[in-house]
């Protein structure tokens, strides 16, 4: 009798102590914090028990008996045993929807050592009408080809128990390997479920468009990143710049380069130029005239004499107008839970927006701007640039045409960097046609043969619903019929089935990868310079636990531990049962 108690005993210290165990290892995970640090005694992990052993003096001196249990491999076994619960929460939502449908969502980046990693995520919509999207993992990727990428998206998948067949919708970036038509992932992917829309990610057919559009400034563009390179890099140069705009106009804004893969940095890049471009001359004046031993007065001066033409100014104004208009619309559809009938409306206002300003007046407005605006700085007039005459054995005998004044070969160019033809051209997706078609399908009632290469919508009731939703009900798109939808009370929502069926499959196709390009923010987090020997399990386990923090911090410790320790009868033997 004594021996059972004292074995009772001894198993509830062992008990409480793995408690604070996986406590430890969650609160890490969750902030993304390292585990270990350059030794194991001088970790996050080993110093955050410690921590707690000094108000446990049970802990402590279970923790001096017992190391098996905070190794290493232990603390990987805790954070997969927490990652597929998370995991597992996520696909139990899916598979206990209504009707399965879901989407995928892929994007790949390397890490700080080099591997290539590829983050997916899923896309469904709740029981509330609210579309979730959520990551499910980070995984190596061996090759980048299409077909790579198919099976691994093919093996996340099958391991979540997923069937193609409630595949919907696949959104990517545009490489040839992800959107390719006859190899790339959407392509296979296609091939086994058809109806699974490709969907080129919208942020990035915006952030092409801007690129296209930055063509005929992209002079003015580049000695903005150069002096934000320069500022960056020459603490001196900044200080001067902050103490003349501070003292002027009380402000400052800094200036930063441009980053290349970051999609809204343009306009207010051009914002904080034109806004200090008073403050800037005069810094870069005082910064080119200094005595200093490197090249920092020879870039300043470079700057300044580009800054100091008028053309420069010019290129701005023109910028701001277009590139404000598409950074918008870029961090418009960044958000979740945005639908395809949306960003179509969103393109469209920005279209027309471009059809607007496409007008001798818009121009002329813009010109005489800059016009004054370098007037009142004292900078070089506005001048066309030097314009070639081709050879006569190339032009013809014609006489070739040469602008007469720089209104007239600015007007041209801003005519030209109208992306009025790339917004069409960008959008025009027969995958996007697709939804469009079953989206008139519920705002008209009209039967389309869209509708009919669905498995899940039944045209007979859905066309007897349609019409009973629509004699009770006034709606002009989707987003009005969910709201219509969620207000009903249950019994009611019963009766159209079929148009909630048709809802969600509008809505389940995301618009943009922008969830899996989150994913790497965490992955930049959590596998930095000091964290390159980080095994790819506990990247992909971690990476979950920090992505999906609010999931993990609700899960009961003692479940985690439970399961633990039921992977092998020693453990039971130490630990007994909670």
């Amino acid at each position: 009798m004594q021996l059972c108690s004292i074995s009772a005993s001894s198993q509830e210290a062992a008990r409480s102590a793995l408690v604070q165990i996986v406590s430890s290892v969650r609160y890490l995970a969750r902030q993304g914090l390292a585990l270990r640090g350059h030794d194991n005694d001088e970790g996050n992990f080993k110093q955050h028990l410690e921590e707690k052993s000094e108000s446990d003096p049970n802990l402590a001196s279970w923790l001096l008996r017992n190391h098996a249990y905070t190794s290493p491999e232990c603390q990987n076994e805790i954070l997969q045993l927490m990652s597929n619960a998370i995991i597992r929460e996520i696909a139990s939502n899916i598979h206990a929807l209504p009707v399965l449908q879901y989407s995928l969502i892929m994007d790949g980046t390397q890490d700080i050592s080099g591997t290539e990693q590829i983050s997916i995520c899923l896309r469904y919509v709740d029981a509330d009408l609210e579309p979730k999207e959520d990551f499910v993992g980070m995984y190596e990727a061996s090759s980048t080809t299409g077909e790579h990428l198919f099976k691994i998206a093919s093996d996340v998948l099958l391991c979540l128990n997923l069937p193609f067949s409630g595949l919907r919708g696949q959104t990517y970036d545009g490489a040839a390997n992800m959107s390719g038509h006859l190899s790339g992932t959407q392509a296979l992917i296609r091939k086994q479920q058809l109806l699974a829309n490709f969907v080129h990610c919208g942020p990035h057919c915006v952030n092409l468009i801007t690129q296209a559009t930055c063509t005929s400034i992209r002079d003015a563009l580049h000695w903005i990143h150069e002096l934000g390179c320069l500022f960056s890099q020459s603490g001196k140069c900044k200080k001067i710049f902050k103490d003349i705009a501070t003292s002027s106009t009380g402000s400052f804004t800094s200036i930063k380069p441009l980053c290349a893969t970051r999609w809204t940095v343009r306009a207010p890049a051009i914002r904080a130029v034109l806004s200090q471009y008073n403050a800037i001359l005069s810094a870069l004046e005082e910064m080119a005239s200094a005595k200093v031993t490197d090249n920092t007065a020879s870039r300043a001066n470079g700057v300044l004499q580009r800054l100091e033409n008028g053309n420069t100014v010019l290129g701005l104004l023109l910028g701001q107008e277009l590139i404000t208009r598409l950074e918008g619309l870029n961090l418009s559809l960044q958000a979740r839970g945005k639908t395809i009938s949306g960003m179509l409306k969103a393109v469209e206002y920005v279209r027309q927006g471009f059809l607007s300003l496409r007008t001798d007046a818009a121009f002329m407005a813009i010109y005489e701007k800059a016009v004054d605006l370098a007037a009142d700085l004292d900078l070089q007039q506005i001048q066309p640039p030097h314009v070639r005459i081709p050879s006569r054995r190339y032009g013809g005998p014609a006489e070739h045409h040469t602008p007469s004044t720089p209104e007239e070969y600015f007007r041209v160019q801003f005519f030209i960097a109208m992306a009025t033809t790339q917004l069409h051209e960008r959008f025009d997706q027969v995958s996007l046609g697709n939804l469009v078609k079953l989206e008139e399908l519920l705002i008209t009632g009209n039967h389309n043969m869209m509708a009919s290469l669905y498995p899940e919508l039944d045209l007979q009731a859905l066309q007897i619903q349609l019409a009973m939703f629509k004699a009770n009900h006034t709606y002009t798109s989707c987003k009005e019929a969910v709201q219509i939808l969620r207000g009903m009370p249950p019994e009611v929502r019963g009766l159209f089935s079929q148009v909630e069926t048709l809802v969600r499959l509008l809505l389940v196709v995301p618009v943009s990868s922008c969830e899996a390009e989150r994913s790497f923010s965490a992955l930049r987090r959590l596998k930095n310079w000091l964290r390159t020997t980080m095994t790819q399990l506990r990247l992909n386990s971690t990476a979950a636990c920090h992505i999906h923090r609010d999931r993990l911090k609700a899960f009961d410790i003692r479940e985690i531990a439970t399961a633990f320790i039921g992977t092998s009868e020693r453990r039971v033997h130490v630990f007994g049962h909670f």
